[in-house]
């Protein structure tokens, strides 16, 4: 097959949307991931590599917390450009963009929206530049899509709380300096705190032999009697409303990401079935053929459609936790049944690391459960219309 050059599908015009400045970012990416990702990404997947080597030039690039403002050290985009932005990193690999949307969205968010102006100037700027890395830690071993009913816990000891318990299926936990954690007061009452490496009894175990996400890290957070200065709990979150919200930032940058893994899918197809010769012509002429890739693109389109006005009203600050649950779910699955078409039409080589489908569809198998499982998320839809909870 001839070398595989990279023609994202946009058979709506939406690029016509797109201001200069989205369209300059997004190039700019997407340049970036051509020369310093795409040739090796299959190698750091296959060896089970998290490209933490990247981390200053993705800081250099401004994409660490890109929607957040210029006076904390981030370049103060708009919620469009942030999108294109993990369109762009997870068209290349789904891991790669937890890497980065977790600094951003569920790190330097949640310091920026709940945090003192100490703790902002404090760490935002090392953030954005890469110089410190965080990860996130709500999710527990027995409190996944329930997390009121985590059992992490602080107690108030004067200066300081002592914090115990532990969080699972962290992105970027076993090399982050901090992590923003999620655990109950003594009054059962959820806040958030920074918690930083290097304090004694917290430790950051890192999960092994994961078929998924291959080129990211993922562990554990555990907390044994850890002092935690009062300074590091974020003053302006108490109960759900805090890490939910961090979640809302997180899933809109999914919504957009999936669809970027979906694009690589798509074009590699198109670009293979235009090669492929069987029966003495190429497999594109066959109309089964085409139905997939037809249906590939329309999917493909509604999506970007959805994605674009999510972030018309993210930017009008009138998004919803319910259309955010609605653009993920959506993207994520249209993204894997993308990916498990392409790798038919590719029939055996769509197995193997010559090509990225296969990786991608690993992938989108974690994305599909995290930040909100595909059902959760559904039930969040049903809540919104019904007005009615499914969840008790």
């Amino acid at each position: 097959m001839s070398t595989y050059t990279y023609n994202p599908p946009d058979y709506y015009n939406l690029d016509d949307l797109l201001t200069e400045e989205h369209k300059l970012i997004r190039d700019a990416v997407r340049d970036w991931v051509n020369r310093r990702v795409s040739p090796f990404i299959e190698e750091w997947a296959q060896n089970n590599h998290c490209p933490t080597h990247l981390i200053p030039e993705i800081g250099e690039l401004g994409l660490f917390g890109p929607q957040l403002p210029r006076e904390y050290g981030c370049p103060g985009l708009d919620q469009i450009a942030y999108g294109v932005i993990m369109q762009e990193i997870e068209r290349a690999d789904s891991g790669l963009r937890s890497m980065i949307s977790v600094q951003g969205s569920l790190v330097m968010y949640p310091i920026y929206a709940y945090g003192s102006e100490e703790q902002k100037h404090k760490y935002l700027p090392k953030l954005a530049k890469g110089e410190l890395m965080g990860c996130f830690g709500l999710t527990e071993p027995d409190f996944g899509s329930n997390p009121a009913g985590m059992i992490s816990r602080f107690v108030d000891m004067g200066d300081y709380v002592v914090l115990n318990g532990a969080k699972t299926w962290i992105s970027n936990s076993p090399f982050a300096d901090i992590a923003v954690v999620w655990a109950k007061n003594e009054a059962g009452r959820i806040q958030g705190l920074i918690v930083e490496r290097g304090m004694e009894g917290f430790t950051t175990p890192e999960i092994k032999n994961k078929w998924s996400l291959r080129a990211s890290a993922t562990g554990e957070l555990v907390f044994d009697n850890v002092k935690v200065p009062k300074e590091n709990i974020l003053p302006n979150a108490i109960g759900l409303k805090g890490p939910l919200g961090c979640l809302d930032s997180a899933r809109y940058g999914i919504s957009w990401g999936a669809i970027g893994a979906a694009m690589d899918c798509y074009n590699t197809a198109l670009q293979y079935a235009k090669e492929r010769i069987q029966f003495d012509k190429p497999i594109a002429s066959y109309q089964i053929q085409q139905k997939k890739l037809a249906e590939m693109v329309t999917e493909i389109t509604k999506a970007q459609l959805l994605t674009y006005r999510l972030g018309q009203l993210k930017d009008q600050g009138k998004a919803t936790t319910a259309q955010i649950s609605m653009a993920k779910r959506n993207n994520v699955d249209m993204a894997l049944k993308i990916g498990r078409e392409a790798r038919q039409i590719l029939g055996g080589m769509g197995i193997t690391g010559e090509y990225p489908i296969m990786r991608h569809m690993a992938n989108l198998e974690s994305v599909v459960t995290y930040e909100g499982t595909h059902d959760i998320h559904l039930l969040i839809t049903g809540m919104d219309i019904t007005g009615i909870s499914a969840f008790r």
